[in-house]
């Protein structure tokens, strides 16, 4: 029996049991996110039994799929736990996407229905937003898997992969943040950053928010000083939530004010140079942890305390291994939708594409970048994370990609104004001829992907620069 007192709907992905358990469960009055009016566990569960009428209304049925392209915002939250509750297939597809790519995505994966804004969203630097919805119709075919959700990877290194995890994965990394040593706490606020449509801020912030009764904070604006005040609106202990381009944001802020409920932030996604996590931790006083993860698993290691960066400790139940260099991870199945790839995942294994190491005494897993980041130049070993680290140390550097591309080329975004010239004869004191770029470019602003990733993608990079 659910929270409407309905019959629990034996869809393919497990009905509405597991959200009312995991997600829902606990006192009507506790607040679930402020936004800053508040909204509570009561009304919450309201508004999700409202959008399942609704859904099912226009034809989503258990088993279904719906198409999710919604900007952050309460419409996003309540028609994707509304999706669940019926037994249905959330796809979610980034509000950022062209109109293109959309029509490309829904066509390999023939929803039963389709939510989208009514009209145009005016959002600016809003992190939440207020938007009216329409449900249009697209098919009458049930999902073709059994996934409980469908996300697009971040495609920060070529095209987007489609990845799908079924309930029983979702919860289970749910309850392995539970068992992490330094995630916020009943009673605690989290100051919400990432999109909702990836993992980070799907499973590490909303999922785990509510399942662990902590207040989700959308800053009203995506700046600094917004963020900030999000953290000073209330007395309980608050922790930032985001990626590697959010502490920029707040590294902006010239004179931040005493905090003294600022616990922590947590990145997902790049590493973060040393250089960057000692001028945070000493700005603001708290320390700057670390969580790797993919799309295909969720959480992986974390590192919340910033004691082993760049070291991680791998989450609970999460089983590692370098093979040739390479990191594997653990999985069961195969996360991609469509025929698998043995160069991605086989025999229960799924490979990273990532270049790791594990301390045989402590345990502790080290990531040295992607795979395809080391070149051979003159028949010389160069590593591209090594170099672009290098670069990131540089003075005036704000970030830098280093790809191959025939060569070594180097393009950076400056936070002051300096010539390429000085810029390399700084990089001369600190690599070898052969590992230098032989080609910077600098860009206004680096392209990243929509969840802040930093694109590593030749073709995108040559075009974005002048």
């Amino acid at each position: 029996m659910t929270m409407d007192g309905t019959v629990v709907v034996p869809g393919t992905t497990m009905g509405a049991q597991w959200v009312d358990e995991v997600l829902l469960a606990g006192a009507a009055s506790d607040i679930c996110f402020r936004l800053p009016t508040p909204i509570d566990r009561g009304m919450l569960r309201r508004l999700v039994l409202e959008r399942q009428t609704e859904l099912a209304e226009s034809g989503l049925r258990p088993g279904g799929a719906a198409a999710l392209r919604l900007p952050p915002s309460m419409a996003f939250v309540t028609h994707l736990l509304a999706v669940w509750r019926l037994g249905g297939q959330a796809i979610l597809l980034d509000h950022r996407l062209t109109d293109y790519e959309v029509r490309r995505a829904v066509e390999r994966l023939v929803p039963q229905v389709v939510v989208s804004p009514d009209g145009p969203v005016a959002a600016g630097l809003r992190t939440f937003v207020d938007v009216e919805t329409a449900v249009a119709s697209y098919s009458g075919h049930p999902a073709n898997t059994s996934h409980a959700v469908v996300q697009l990877s971040s495609g920060s290194t070529g095209p987007s992969k489609v990845i799908g995890r079924t309930a029983e994965d979702l919860i289970e990394e749910v309850h392995r943040y539970t068992k992490i040593d330094g995630v916020p706490v009943r009673g605690e606020r989290v100051i919400l950053l990432p999109s909702m449509v990836h993992v980070l801020g799907l499973v590490g912030g909303l999922m785990y928010g509510l399942h662990a009764g902590v207040e989700l904070v959308p800053p009203a604006r995506l700046t600094g000083d917004a963020i900030v005040a999000a953290i000073a609106s209330g007395k309980s202990p608050a922790t930032v939530l985001g990626v590697p381009f959010h502490i920029g944001l707040l590294a902006s802020v010239n004179e931040p004010p005493r905090l003294p409920q600022f616990k922590r932030m947590t990145t997902g996604g790049e590493l973060v140079p040393s250089a960057v996590s000692g001028a945070f931790e000493d700005k603001y006083g708290v320390p700057l942890g670390n969580m790797y993860g993919m799309t295909e698993v969720g959480v992986i290691g974390t590192d919340l305390f910033g004691a082993h960066r760049p070291a991680i400790q791998p989450a609970p139940g999460i089983d590692v291994r370098v093979v040739d260099g390479e990191l594997h991870i653990r999985r069961p199945e195969s996360p991609y939708l469509g025929l698998s790839d043995p160069t991605r995942w086989a025999d229960g294994w799924l490979r990273t594409k990532d270049a790791g190491v594990i301390d045989p005494d402590t345990g502790l897993v080290s990531i040295k970048g992607r795979l395809d980041s080391q070149v051979s130049v003159g028949g010389l070993k160069v590593d591209l994370t090594e170099v672009e680290y290098t670069m990131n140390t540089l003075r005036g550097v704000e970030a830098a990609v280093v790809v191959h591309d025939g060569s070594i080329t180097a393009y950076v975004q400056l936070n002051e104004q300096r010539d390429v010239a000085r810029i390399e004869a700084d990089l001369a004191q600190l690599l070898a001829s052969y590992k230098r770029p032989r080609s910077v470019r600098v860009l206004a602003q680096l392209p990243r992907t929509t969840t802040g990733k930093l694109v590593r993608d030749t073709a995108v990079l040559r075009k974005a620069a002048p």
